[in-house]
């Protein structure tokens, strides 16, 4: 093997590292359970009604008109053009709630308004949808621990679950504590983050087994160090490209995705430092060796000594 240059002593800070981690998950886990989250109306049930304006929509101007008009935790955002607004109220089941927003909004405006949808999400396919959400990503957390089992080793498997549960554990607590509203864009977007970060994690784990196999010489810190050194590059490089295109989202892709751009940020963020961190500081603290990785020899390969 090609002598290396330079070798990032990353696990120097392994125990700075899983202190920042407890602590942030100290936070998440505090608010999540205290707090909860800010559920959408995917999740809570409740009334959408899409309008349509000749010209561009005054977001504050509508949100003041429904307020005066009774309707209470009213949202309002735009819903692709500026001239298409979309309406979150959480109201019971009215199959003229559409006629009667559009009617109150077209009081205060001199153009014409034109209602293009108005549907009912029940609380009871909220619930149901709260519950597949989280069976989903439970059942995901699991079938990847198998792969990674089967593909590398159990201690492996271990790592990147602890790991993987740690992204979407803080990514949940940053929504809780600043009270944005959590709907199903979000979900995806978390859902999102569990494959980005796993593609990370399988890429280091895969040079880690391979040094295991190739460098004859060293403790197991110095093979996750050597590993960790040599796909650092195409980390930050995939981290950086992928972020960039993300918070162009988050600036420019309006209201309607902010939240998935929102919640893909703070994921591959929090992912590129579990890949690097968590998932490796945790298999060394489980006493990963050369031994796991190399197969025991078959015994039709003893060489037999008998004349």
């Amino acid at each position: 093997m090609a002598k290396q240059e330079k070798v990032l002593n990353f696990m120097r800070l392994g125990k700075v590292a899983l202190a920042i981690s407890a602590l942030l998950l100290l936070v998440s886990l505090g608010s999540l359970a205290t707090r909860g989250l800010e559920l959408g109306l995917d999740f809570t049930g409740g009334s959408l009604v899409e309008v349509g304006y000749e010209r561009e929509a005054d977001l504050s101007k509508i949100r003041s008109s429904l307020n005066a008009a009774g309707y209470e935790d009213v949202v309002v955002q735009n819903f692709g053009a500026p001239t298409d607004v979309l309406i979150r109220l959480a109201e019971t089941h009215d199959p003229k709630l559409g006629d009667h927003v559009l009617a109150t909004l077209q009081e205060t405006e001199t153009q014409q308004l034109e209602l293009r949808r108005s549907e009912y999400v029940g609380a009871q396919v909220g619930e149901e949808l709260r519950e597949q959400g989280g069976l989903g990503m439970l059942l995901a957390l699991f079938m990847i621990m198998v792969y990674i089992a089967f593909r590398f080793q159990f201690k492996f498997s271990i790592g990147a679950v602890l790991a993987l549960a740690h992204d979407v554990t803080i990514t949940l607590g940053f929504f809780s504590v600043f009270g944005i509203e959590f709907d199903l864009t979000v979900l995806a977007a978390v859902l999102a983050v569990i494959g980005y970060s796993l593609n990370d994690t399988i890429v280091v784990f895969d040079r880690i087994r391979e040094n295991f196999r190739l460098v004859r010489t060293g403790e197991p810190v110095d093979i996750v160090n050597l590993s960790l050194t040599q796909t650092l590059s195409r980390t930050l490089m995939t981290s950086a490209t992928t972020l960039l295109v993300v918070l162009a989202l988050a600036i420019f892709g309006g209201e309607i995705i902010h939240g998935f751009a929102l919640a893909l940020l703070v994921g591959i963020a929090v992912g590129t430092y579990s890949s690097i961190y968590v998932a490796a500081n945790i298999m060394l603290m489980m006493g990963v060796s050369r031994e796991d990785l190399i197969p025991p020899p078959k015994e039709d390969d003893a060489v037999d000594d008998m004349p």
